[in-house]
């Protein structure tokens, strides 16, 4: 059974998370410990609220070193929501830029879109060869979000391996997933999107048993 630790910073719908990856299988723990989070066999970040107020939490607990080192050893992370976010460069909200973890370039971005918050379900353009979208045509996920990434910037030569990004929708087009060899994430909430979230974390723990 594959190990998977929920990260406790403070931010995050940690027991839907939970639940969600019990329900297909996984043996979970709900923590903040450093250890814990770096050894286990797969980690979840999630995020809600504000960019600036979720990077500050996951400081508190050295979640960026959590992440830096589990990724510069190959071993599984996803990020959900701001967990996503919090991925790359910077966040820019109401004017305040907010220094992420790095790991992808680019900016995270209010929405260019006549409603916001993004909130409900929509649908995703996911690439050929996805491993999280496996057998979810035509699926709809669960957003809740008023920021994105607008844009894809890492797009490295062969022979590097391109990462593999999902599009949606809403005003304009954003990020709304990206598989990039250990490092996946979701803008959807995969945990509250039914059977196709499901399927989704079902996915993701067969590519890192």
């Amino acid at each position: 059974m594959t190990r998977v630790v929920v990260l406790d910073y403070g931010s995050g719908n940690l027991r839907s998370a939970e639940r969600a990856l019990r329900r297909v299988g996984a043996d979970v723990e709900v923590t903040a410990d450093f250890h814990a989070a770096v050894e286990c066999d797969a980690l979840v970040v999630p995020g809600v609220g504000a960019f600036a107020a979720c990077m500050a939490g996951l400081r508190s607990v050295r979640g960026e070193r959590i992440i830096g080192r589990r990724l510069a050893g190959s071993r599984p992370v996803l990020g959900i929501c701001v967990g996503m976010q919090i991925l790359f460069e910077r966040g820019i909200e109401h004017g305040v830029e907010t220094e992420g973890c790095g790991q992808w370039p680019g900016t995270v971005e209010r929405l260019d879109a006549e409603i916001v918050p993004h909130m409900g379900w929509n649908t995703v353009r996911a690439p050929e060869k996805s491993v999280l979208f496996d057998g979810l045509d035509d699926a709809r996920f669960y957003f809740v979000h008023s920021y994105a990434a607008r844009t894809w910037e890492l797009n490295p030569e062969p022979p590097m391996i391109a990462p593999l990004v999902t599009w949606a929708d809403h005003g304009g087009q954003f990020v709304a997933a990206a598989e990039n060899g250990p490092l996946s994430a979701t803008q959807f909430h995969p945990e509250k999107s039914g059977d196709a979230g499901a399927q989704l974390l079902r996915n993701w723990l067969v590519s890192v048993a």
